[in-house]
């Protein structure tokens, strides 16, 4: 089978948001990530949080990162992350939306991702199967189709009937989940043999698209 194989990195852009009843303005309101953390000292034992704050009036809230921990059971590379504000670092925590659902009830999270892509093979010149690898850099709130449909640059109704047609499958067998939103790495296998326009498809796929 002739196939165009391409890995597509997807990393949300937008940090999720809580919200939670904001003291300033008394009623409930996203919360942005500031990107900067506060460290106390009780002793020898610390306290550590991720500082948001509202969206309308500036008002803070410290999320935990950890409470009342022995210095000596620190990572010294986590140590050295909140010392220095390490960018990165506070990017992943910030998006652990699993850690910050035990201090928010409501999170809004963001379809926003940027796409990296990388031919994984040189593609032959008769190829007419499209090979996606989607690897998730963290998780994302953002459904496959729309995925697909912004880097491919083709309408999600148009990818609907490529699966109606059993065009768009799973590389493993299987429908692929179209409507859902991606929570794990997935490989999508489309038959463009039919397609009249697979060159640019491909291209897209490669190359261009919205990521």
């Amino acid at each position: 089978m002739s196939i165009l194989h391409v890995q597509w990195t997807v990393k949300p852009i937008i940090l999720p948001q809580p919200r939670l009843r904001c003291g300033g303005c008394g009623d409930v309101r996203a919360f942005k990530c500031s990107g900067k953390t506060r460290l106390n000292a009780n002793g020898r034992k610390l306290d550590a949080w991720l500082i948001y704050r509202c969206i309308m009036c500036d008002n803070t809230w410290n999320r935990p990162i950890f409470e009342r921990r022995h210095v000596t059971d620190i990572d010294p590379d986590v140590m050295e992350a909140l010392h220095r504000n390490d960018a990165a670092w506070i990017a992943a925590f910030a998006f652990d939306v699993a850690d910050l659902r035990r201090h928010a009830g409501q999170i809004e999270e963001f379809p926003d991702v940027w796409v990296r892509k990388a031919v994984l093979a040189p593609a032959p010149a008769n190829w007419l199967h499209l090979r996606i690898s989607i690897v998730l850099e963290r998780p994302v709130c953002l459904r496959l189709d729309r995925l697909l449909s912004a880097e491919l640059q083709i309408s999600r109704s148009r990818l609907r009937g490529f699966e109606d047609r059993g065009c768009l499958r799973m590389a493993a067998g299987g429908a692929a989940p179209l409507r859902k939103v991606l929570h794990r790495d997935i490989c999508v296998e489309i038959d463009l043999a039919a397609e009249a326009h697979r060159e640019a498809i491909g291209w897209a796929a490669r190359i261009g698209g919205c990521g």
